[in-house]
């Protein structure tokens, strides 16, 4: 594997995935029922749509690596 390519994917999948995770700790702070007012179906909303993002980009990993077609000899 290229060395560069391994090291511009890991300094920005730290970078990204250390944003994520903030934004996740941030979402999570609405959870105070002193602060906000909310309802099961609207927790229920959010955690479907992070839910959807997530497997999506999973499958952009998993499936990014398609067979090649080759024809018998």
């Amino acid at each position: 594997m290229d060395d560069r390519k391994r090291e511009a994917f890991a300094r920005l999948a730290e970078r990204r995935t250390n944003a994520v995770l903030e934004r996740i700790r941030l979402l999570g702070n609405l959870s105070n029922p002193y602060a906000y007012s909310y309802g099961e179906e609207d927790v229920r909303l959010i955690f479907t749509a992070i839910e959807r993002e997530l497997k999506a980009a999973r499958a952009k990993f998993q499936n990014h690596r398609k067979p090649q077609f080759k024809l018998p000899r």
